[in-house]
């Protein structure tokens, strides 16, 4: 099991950006897909961003492809979410979480039920 710790939300307002942290424990992070999801209150836990590997692959949502990037660092053990152009919609509890995924390696989980692991979540609020 890994363990996720979510860091870097916070209140921001439209246009802003934010950078959000996850760390991971274990010493097998580079194997693991990682994802980023969020939830708005009384909604689904939506898929946001994924990558595998070193990195270099990548897959985003429609609705923040151009304004999002995520990126590992895998000496590190962590996972980031770069945020830019934020839009009140945006607002939700931002989760990070670990895939064992080992399918094909084309392919990048995006769906809840492919992640083992999650963290508690952080909470970005993008005022009007």
């Amino acid at each position: 099991q890994v363990q996720l710790v979510e860091s870097g939300g916070g209140l921001v307002q439209a246009g802003g950006s934010l950078k959000l942290s996850c760390a991971a424990s274990g010493r097998t992070f580079s194997t693991y897909a990682m994802g980023w999801f969020r939830q708005a209150p009384g909604k689904e836990r939506d898929f946001v961003a994924a990558t595998r590997g070193s990195g270099g692959l990548t897959y985003y949502a429609d609705h923040v492809k151009g304004r999002f990037t995520i990126s590992r660092d895998n000496a590190k053990n962590t996972v980031y979410l770069q945020m830019n152009s934020l839009k009140p919609e945006d607002t939700a509890v931002y989760y990070c979480a670990a895939s064992r995924y080992s399918g094909s390696v084309l392919y990048i989980p995006r769906h809840t039920h492919e992640y083992d692991d999650w963290g508690q979540g952080t909470q970005v609020t993008v005022s009007s």
